[in-house]
């Protein structure tokens, strides 16, 4: 919603995703968790290691790079 709202009007998109005007902008209002701030950071490494690899590695091969490296990260999040 946060990056539509410049295409459509905000009580449209509220209307059809049924969310009130209050739980909107408590929401825009929220820091961010920390998931999402592990989710960012985790992603900038992910990205670095696979430009270092030259995109060859899969996920598994990253995984592994990765915890070498003191990420803890699953399989399931790369």
């Amino acid at each position: 919603m946060k990056e539509m709202r410049l295409h459509y009007p905000l009580s449209l998109m509220r209307r059809i995703m049924n969310v009130s005007a209050s739980g909107y902008y408590a929401w825009i209002d929220r820091p961010p968790s920390k998931w999402s701030l592990q989710e960012a950071r985790l992603e900038l490494e992910i990205k670095a290691m696979d430009k270092l690899t030259r995109h060859t590695y899969g996920a598994e091969r990253l995984q592994r790079e990765l915890v070498k490296q003191g990420v803890q990260v699953g399989i399931c999040r790369i």
